[in-house]
């Protein structure tokens, strides 16, 4: 069970379908080995051509009821294939961007945990502990954001999986970390650790208010593709960076030091565990004085 708090400071604890399946599957050598038989790139390629088939468009309705999801805030609600679903497009309104330019909004819809970056100490990922410097496999890079933060945003299957720019400024291009694809899921970490396994992809921000801004894409289990717009260009805050197909994912930011200071009710909840459910566009933080 995951403790997630909202805005208001309710905390609840969550346990999807998908985190009792997998209890499951690690729960015994047979389920581990199935597992990794499951994230082999051939099966991937299979799963991915079943959920953009037009059968899995049955597969949608129940979601949506089960799960509550409101179509009316998408810019269609009939679908061709579960895919089309899962990567829905939301009408603007739903996901109004803060206004403010010191003000710093979530990327994505999503549980997010932040991390302090002190020097030579690691941070938690969901139970496995990383250094900034194996998360991007870059040393000097790592080193430009100690004293900074780590911003973890775990989004869940129900969630809206596309995510945006959080300033103003210049892209750089993409860079891909191949790996496994593996579930970004607590449940995991008893047998591997999944920032190493999953394949990612970042790219750096030289935003307008908040320094430069690494934005990173995690992948996930299967499916789990990063579906990114742009190659090194200009953009713009609140602007579509990209989306994932089906899959549970991850974002992560990582800020500068002096650069961002987290919303209090997040770096609290952070400091005890706690996960706190935001939406893209929403005012997570602000510009350091």
């Amino acid at each position: 069970m995951v403790k997630v708090a909202d805005r208001f400071g309710k905390i609840t604890e969550e346990e999807t379908i998908q985190d009792r399946f997998l209890r499951r599957m690690y729960g015994n050598m047979a389920g581990r080995f199935m597992i990794r038989a499951l994230v082999r790139p051939g099966i991937s390629e299979i799963g991915g051509k079943l959920l953009e088939s037009k059968a899995s468009a049955l597969a949608v309705r129940p979601f949506v009821k089960k799960n509550q999801i409101d179509l009316s805030q998408c810019t269609k609600q009939s679908f061709d294939s579960y895919n089309d679903f899962f990567t829905r497009k939301l009408r603007p309104e739903a996901r109004p961007v803060c206004s403010g330019q010191e003000t710093f909004i979530s990327p994505c819809d999503g549980r997010l945990t932040v991390y302090e970056i002190r020097e030579n100490c690691s941070f938690e990922i969901k139970h496995t502990r990383y250094h900034v410097e194996s998360l991007l496999r870059n040393k000097k890079l790592a080193k430009e954001f100690s004293g900074g933060y780590v911003w973890v945003f775990r989004l869940c299957v129900d969630d809206y999986h596309r995510y945006i720019y959080v300033d103003d400024g210049v892209k750089s291009s993409n860079y891909r970390i191949p790996g496994v694809f593996h579930t970004v899921n607590p449940v995991a970490n008893d047998c591997y650790p999944i920032y190493k396994e999953n394949t990612r992809e970042y790219s750096l921000l030289r935003s307008r208010n908040f320094g430069t801004v690494l934005m990173m894409e995690v992948g996930a289990l299967l499916v789990g593709k990063i579906e990114n717009r742009h190659g090194a260009c200009a953009v713009r805050r609140g602007q579509e960076k990209g989306n994932f197909a089906f899959g549970g994912s991850t974002v992560i930011l990582i800020t500068g030091q002096g650069k961002v200071t987290p919303d209090r009710d997040i770096v609290k909840n952070s400091r005890h565990g706690i996960e706190t459910r935001v939406r893209m566009g929403e005012k997570v933080g602000k510009k350091s004085e």
